[in-house]
């Protein structure tokens, strides 16, 4: 199985990190794509796969940073020649969101120009997608995969309910967190897994800013309650991803983003705050995500 990182940045726009979008590929060739955050369509080219390949897609949650690329992600895969209809698989809310984008949707004007032409005629159910919402338990299952998900804490469910997925396969178990501060779920997904895939958005100084400033939400984890987290469920690599900027040196978001973030703090030893934090509580293989960073299994 291999795994590959098409974006591992958080919410604001960054020029180093695409949104959160993950790659899992098996030995014979199958795709799947968790989350579809920007750049997900463009990253997926420079690793060589046509985004009209991807079996399915799978998402966590519906903030905008799992999500924004799908449009442009479906439109390519019909463009492409994505023979079918994609299945969708997301929480409760996935099928309004989805609802409003194709036909009859948002892009309903392109959609109709570009089936005026036979060839795209051919292939219309691919901008039909297939969506399944899902809950606590199997997402999807077959004789190669058992992808499970259970409830993580984020945002108020009762606005989107949030998931992390166990994937299976090839006699290996890959996690990916979705966005969560420590919880039940994720800790139950996460038991003996061979990769955890977790977000690790801010070091505690920033989460501490963010609950401060009330800007937008601070259920993350922490650097050191990852690190609690991976050796309370034993597991045999960890990747933090999702880092919420804390690194950069733009100028521009350095200039902006003053009330999402302390930005006299950010750069890029801020990846070593990580590190020593986590670190501080687990010594096993570790790894700071950046984009198209790939790992096999």
């Amino acid at each position: 199985m291999r795994v590959i990182l098409l974006g591992t940045g958080a919410a604001l726009p960054d020029p180093d990190r695409c949104h959160t979008s993950i790659l899992i590929t098996l030995a014979n060739g199958r795709h799947f794509l968790l989350d579809c955050g920007h750049g997900a369509t463009r990253q997926l080219m420079r690793v060589d796969v046509n985004p009209a390949e991807i079996e399915r897609v799978l998402l966590t949650h519906l903030h905008h940073d799992h999500v924004c690329e799908l449009p442009f992600f479906v439109i390519s895969g019909w463009i492409l020649s994505r023979p079918g209809t994609l299945p969708i698989h997301g929480p409760r809310g996935t099928q309004a969101m989805v609802g409003h984008l194709f036909e009859g949707g948002a892009f309903d004007a392109d959609i109709r120009a570009r089936a005026a032409y036979p060839l795209r005629q051919q292939n219309i159910a691919a901008v039909r997608p297939q969506v399944s919402e899902y809950d606590v338990g199997v997402v999807y299952q077959d004789a190669d995969v058992t992808i499970s998900a259970d409830a993580v804490d984020h945002i108020p469910p009762d606005l989107s309910p949030c998931f992390g997925f166990r994937i299976e396969a090839e006699g290996k178990v890959v996690v990916f967190s979705g966005d969560t501060k420590p919880c039940d779920g994720i800790a139950r997904l996460a038991q003996g897994a061979d990769l955890l895939i977790h977000e690790c958005t801010f070091t505690e100084d920033f989460i501490e800013h963010r609950r401060k400033s009330a800007v937008g939400t601070f259920a993350h984890t922490s650097p050191s309650d990852l690190g609690r987290l991976a050796v309370s469920a034993g597991i045999k690599n960890l990747i933090a991803t999702h880092i919420g900027h804390v690194d950069s040196t733009s100028p521009v978001l350095k200039r902006t983003a003053g009330k999402h973030l302390p930005v006299d703090k950010m750069g890029p030893h801020q990846i070593d705050a990580f590190v020593d934090q986590i670190r501080s509580v687990y010594k096993g293989p570790l790894r700071i995500a950046h984009d198209l960073m790939r790992v096999d299994l």
